[in-house]
């Protein structure tokens, strides 16, 4: 029972964070809270940044009425929620503010009342993209309890589709559907064509006049068993293995389907249980569709405003038409038969480094840097072998456990992370903040460079090929350089890397803690992808496996609180990629490339 000393403190605490959260505000946003209620409410602690979603404030919030409007700020750790009127909003601050919190965090929210919120640029549309369609209620109950027994999942989910898809129940007819590549090897077709009873479908679609949209028969189907709380990465199926429309039936479950176009235009689709989706022309060539990893979907109601509605298991039916020969669309962007250079543009490059880079090192800084001790042998190797009186730039420096290898030597290093070069500074080492895509060094400045484990958090190749040029820039020539990344391809043994190696005491640990709470208790954990850019989304790296992708997401937990994940960005290479930018640049020669832990390293030498 609390006594009235506990209950002052409790209200001092919430008065020195209300204060605190106040100036955050005003300095942000140039918005002035209120000290009367309002429908407005700040969350101060809470935003995209701690990686809470729209679905867990509205669950949490409309508890206490109707929501008219939430508002989630990219690389904020605080939002908004706007009710339909007063009453309910001070209702919700009076029972939530310094007393309750999500369930990822440790603390309890802080709010406070506004007189408006921020204006956020809103690129939903309305409308459906083009070339989409969604007939409602397609099959009866019966036919739909007639497909769930035609699926026999006896012989379903190969090894490496459970590896991929977390266990989730896949079944293919006709050809197995490759989700490595997104494609199908159509030499090989499958024993088990499409269930007959499967085909009705088609026919009914000729009696509802979409012959002209859908003239075939399919040839591939893929049946997917998804469990509250699974989804599916944001994707665009790949152009030249199938035939256009593409299309799927849900059963069991309504679910939210998000379609983006990569012109920011966002539109997220309810697809009812029992209807049918319809994927042809723009929306099926030039759209990414996806589903969100949650058990919560937020939808509107005309009475209700923003509610949240739970999932259950819901299994889709997705058709297609093997299609032979490249693809001649008019939608190159993403084309796999027209594509020259990487789907990911230079600006969602940009802000893809920005938050799963840049920001995700400053968060954990702190603890990155205690595992950051012991120097890698080959590296120490190559700054001992520099010349005494020799310059030496670490090119992403972290806290500098590269200095000191050679005391003949002058060294200076750079890092993006404010927190990691004052980490390294108060070492006693010369180091600066800067970007690697642009060194503020004079040319032709350096003996050596070194920049390990760094390259890979690059989003593309261009910016990849920019970073490297500019160390190849500050060499003197007849300079040296070394450069590490992460390898895709993981050799076992002592020469794997230590990333995949480490903590085993720990994972098990983790194992047992994870038998004893469920998944929505953990940051994400067990979802298969995150969403990071407007359009698109990356799969997540778990358990320390073999790399199943060259462009993820690695989770980083702190030592202090394993409840907050982290994701770092990273690009790892296969054999040889680094070796090709290399090529590229004219004015260097790889003198060697070698495998070392984990990571592709290149020796190089600046000739001109």
């Amino acid at each position: 029972m609390q006594t009235s000393e506990d209950c002052n403190k409790h209200r001092r605490k919430i008065d020195r964070k209300s204060c605190k959260y106040k100036n955050i505000l005003l300095k942000e946003t140039g918005i002035k809270h209120a000290e009367e209620p309002t429908k407005h409410l700040m969350i101060c602690n809470a935003g995209l940044v701690s990686g809470i979603s729209e679905c867990e404030v509205v669950e949490l919030f409309s508890e206490y009425g109707s929501i008219d409007l939430t508002t989630m700020l990219f690389g904020k750790s605080y939002s908004f929620v706007t009710f339909k009127n007063i009453s309910d909003a001070a209702l919700a601050f009076e029972n939530i503010n310094g007393k309750k919190s999500f369930k990822k965090m440790n603390g309890p929210l802080y709010l406070l009342h506004t007189y408006t919120v921020p204006q956020v640029q809103n690129n939903s549309v309305t409308s459906l993209p083009e070339g989409l369609y969604i007939l409602n209620d397609f099959v009866t109950e019966d036919e739909e309890e007639l497909l769930h027994k035609c699926i026999d999942w006896s012989k379903s989910t190969s090894n490496i589709d459970k590896l991929i898809l977390k266990h989730r129940n896949v079944k293919h007819y006709g050809y197995e559907f490759n989700y490595e590549n997104n494609n199908v090897d159509k030499n090989s077709p499958l024993e088990e064509s499409i269930p007959h009873k499967c085909l009705m479908l088609f026919d009914r679609l000729k009696e509802k006049g979409f012959y002209n949209i859908v003239p075939w028969i399919p040839d591939q189907l893929t049946v997917n068993e998804y469990q509250p709380g699974q989804g599916i990465p944001s994707h665009v199926d790949t152009h030249s293995p199938f035939e256009s429309p593409i299309i799927s039936l849900s059963l069991g479950s309504d679910v939210i389907m998000d379609f983006k176009h990569r012109d920011g235009r966002k539109v997220p689709v309810l697809l009812p249980r029992r209807s049918l989706l319809i994927m042809d022309g723009e929306s099926r060539y030039d759209w990414s569709h996806g589903i969100t990893p949650r058990k919560l979907d937020v939808v509107q109601s005309l009475e209700y405003g923003l509610i949240s509605k739970e999932r259950s298991v819901r299994t889709s039916f997705t058709f297609r038409k093997i299609h032979h020969g490249a693809c001649h669309c008019k939608y190159p962007f993403h084309c796999d038969s027209q594509q020259t250079s990487a789907v990911i543009s230079n600006n969602d490059a940009s802000q893809l480094e920005a938050v799963h880079v840049h920001q995700v090192y400053e968060e954990i800084s702190s603890h990155f840097s205690e595992t950051r001790h012991k120097p890698w042998p080959n590296v120490a190797n190559f700054v001992s072998s520099l010349p005494s009186g020799a310059i030496l730039v670490d090119v992403g420096c972290g806290n500098g456990k590269y200095f000191g290898a050679n005391r003949h030597i002058f060294e200076v290093g750079c890092d993006r992370s404010i927190h990691l070069s004052q980490e390294c500074h108060s070492r006693g080492n010369e180091v600066f903040t800067c970007d690697c895509l642009q060194l503020p060094l004079q040319s032709c400045c350096a003996d050596g460079v070194i920049s390990i484990a760094v390259i890979h958090h690059l989003a593309t190749y261009e910016r990849r090929l920019f970073a490297l040029k500019e160390m190849v820039r500050v060499l003197q020539i007849g300079g040296r350089g070394l450069v590490y990344v992460w390898a895709k391809d993981q050799q076992k043994g002592n020469n794997m890397s230590s990333y995949l190696k480490q903590d085993r005491k720990n994972r098990r640990k983790d194992d047992i803690n994870n038998q004893s709470r469920s998944n929505n208790e953990r940051t994400g954990e067990n979802s298969d992808s995150v969403e990071v850019t407007s359009d698109i989304s990356l799969p997540v790296h778990k358990n320390r496996t073999q790399f199943q992708h060259q462009d993820l997401l690695v989770p980083w937990k702190l030592k202090t609180n394993k409840d907050i994940i982290f994701y770092r960005y990273y690009h790892v290479f296969k054999e040889g990629e680094l070796e090709k930018i290399f090529l590229s640049i004219t004015d260097a020669k790889i003198t060697k490339s070698y495998y070392d832990q984990g990571n592709w390293c290149v020796l190089f030498e600046k000739i001109k």
